[in-house]
């Protein structure tokens, strides 16, 4: 991906000078299966269930570390905000299309932990998206469990992880997660679980959308690109993280979707470059 000398969104913040320092992701600590447990427990603090892919450690907490000039500048910062400038300028772009304005997301970088309005975010929830601050909220520890611990190596994985939380964002300014929210208030478990599927696959058609569009501006794919997104979308899905922890698969606890559901949806943005084709809530979809 080449992204060096690109436009950097001015809609980042680096928080990482404050609150507790994350523990070391690559160190001993949870097994696939912790990470599973996770999910669920995101489900149940009313968080973005993606966050929670990878992350609770063992061990104690270390001492705050200041930010530096040098921090803000390193690769890994300076990439967020990269790929947070292109969504931005493609989605604008598309809203524009169709006579709308896009209200931008902004995206906040943090170490360990950070005060959000959907509660306290902790680096073992890894990336998400707060409705209620329009914020997305990025652990950059996180890429390093997606490369070391998920399987899902190369700088595309992120980005799509990225445009994902984005999707997020577009689902809230279109009134998507609100309607969802309120038929959770009267639906059974298994019925909720259903629909958190369908607003992640939801969201992964979107990052394909994003990707459709923002190759055919910028042409700054690479070889193997799209190859290491699929791959994070097949890492990442219900059945491959459960048939890891524990040797089974439990369809009626999916709140993600399969590894093949994820690839497919993404794929199915990335063909079609047009939300319209992104109805993952159709009777029919799945």
């Amino acid at each position: 991906m080449k992204w060096e000398g690109q436009r950097e969104s001015n809609n980042v913040e680096d928080a990482r000078g404050g609150g507790r320092r994350g523990l070391p992701i690559g160190g001993r600590g949870l097994g696939v299966g912790g990470i599973v447990v996770a999910l669920l427990a995101s489900w149940v603090l009313g968080v973005n269930p993606l966050t929670m892919l990878g992350l609770m450690q063992g061990g104690g907490t270390q001492a705050e570390a200041p930010v530096g000039d040098s921090q803000a500048q390193d690769p890994g910062y300076r990439f967020v905000k990269v790929v947070l400038a292109d969504t931005e300028d493609v989605w604008a772009a598309y809203f524009q299309r169709s006579g709308q304005q896009y209200q931008m997301p902004r995206l906040q970088v943090f170490r360990g932990s950070t005060d959000t309005a959907c509660g306290q975010g902790e680096a073992a929830m890894g990336p998400f998206y707060c409705p209620a601050d329009r914020k997305v909220y990025i652990d950059l520890g996180f890429f390093d469990t997606l490369r070391e611990r998920l399987g899902a190596p190369g700088d595309f994985a992120q980005a799509y992880v990225i445009a994902h939380e984005v999707g997020h964002h577009l689902q809230n300014l279109m009134g998507t997660t609100e309607k969802i929210d309120r038929l959770r208030g009267r639906a059974t478990e298994r019925d909720v679980n259903a629909m958190s599927v369908r607003l992640e696959l939801q969201a992964d058609c979107y990052a394909g959308v994003w990707t459709h569009l923002s190759q055919r501006g910028k042409g700054w794919l690479e070889q193997g690109d799209i190859e290491e997104a699929l791959n994070a979308a097949a890492q990442i899905g219900d059945d491959t993280l459960q048939k890891r922890s524990r040797g089974t698969i439990v369809p009626e606890s999916f709140t993600h979707g399969s590894s093949a559901q994820r690839v497919h949806w993404f794929k199915r943005g990335l063909e079609s470059g047009d939300l319209k084709a992104c109805d993952s809530f159709s009777s029919t979809a799945l």
